[in-house]
């Protein structure tokens, strides 16, 4: 938080930027569906966007409990 800067200025900001940054790596991200670049198999991309989904309810659901697990991703 930047001195003096309320804490619903604060969230905003960093919900801005970090939304803002999550959609430009989604976008990064469907760039590899690309066959002419990258191999890769359906079960692959079935763990990438199952492991996106769980991700996205964990960081839904500490809005309303406040809990997290986070795993870290691997193929």
């Amino acid at each position: 938080m930047k001195t003096g800067e309320s804490k619903t200025l604060a969230f905003r900001r960093l919900a801005a930027n970090r939304t803002n940054n999550a959609v430009k790596n989604i976008r990064l991200l469907g760039n590899l569906s690309n066959k002419n670049n990258y191999t890769y198999s359906e079960e692959e991309v079935k763990k990438i966007f199952n492991t996106l989904e769980e991700e996205t309810k964990l960081a839904k659901s500490r809005f309303h409990v406040g809990l997290s697990k986070r795993k870290k991703f691997r193929l």
